[in-house]
């Protein structure tokens, strides 16, 4: 995927990126991102009760299963945004790899998609053993109207900043973006 010289589109991508310690979806040319640590028990890896924790008496949890702006959670609009970004349709271990998850974790955001309709099973035409995954046209216009929401915020965010700002902003977002250490390549002890 080349990158865009748009400063704007350029920290979006390194703000989803950072995002919670956790890259966004894998460019095209197939680098590789930081994992998320395990799982709790019903989902996320440092709140008790994961995606169900927006149910608190104290508003939303302001973590990776946020609802967006479409309630849908958070992980499946980046499941979304993900596969509309791909070349064409990804098997569940690609999926995992992308989002920085483990399999199971990928197979119940494909499950969810899949039942709201914005995602569906195909066979893979070179390995009928495997699935794929591909968007509806449902869930190929929900990613869309996402990531515009998602690419508002950051241009309302940045409304006061000069053009020399917004370049500079981008040109650090992205440094710190590529420093982002990976959980996958810790130091031998």
């Amino acid at each position: 995927m080349a990158e865009t010289a748009d400063p704007t589109a350029r920290i979006a991508t390194a703000l989803s990126r950072l995002r919670l310690g956790r890259p966004g979806p894998v460019p095209a040319d197939g680098d590789a991102q930081a994992e998320r640590p395990s799982p709790g028990e019903h989902g996320h890896p440092h709140h008790p009760h994961g995606e169900h924790a927006e149910r608190g008496p104290h508003g939303p949890y302001h973590g990776a299963h946020m609802h967006g702006p479409f309630g849908r959670s958070m992980a499946r609009l980046r499941l979304l945004e993900l596969l509309a970004a791909a070349d064409g349709p990804l098997s569940v271990g690609a999926i995992a790899e992308r989002l920085g998850v483990d399999q199971p974790r990928a197979s119940r955001l494909v499950q969810a998609v899949v039942e709201t309709a914005h995602a569906r099973r195909e066979a893979d035409p070179d390995d009928a053993r495997r699935t794929l995954i591909a968007l509806t046209d449902e869930g190929r216009a929900l990613a869309a109207r996402s990531h515009g929401a998602r690419a508002e915020a950051v241009e309302q965010a940045l409304a006061g900043f000069t053009a020399e700002e917004r370049t500079q902003l981008a040109d650090l977002l992205g440094r710190l973006a590529d420093a982002w250490p990976d959980p996958r390549r810790r130091p031998a002890p």
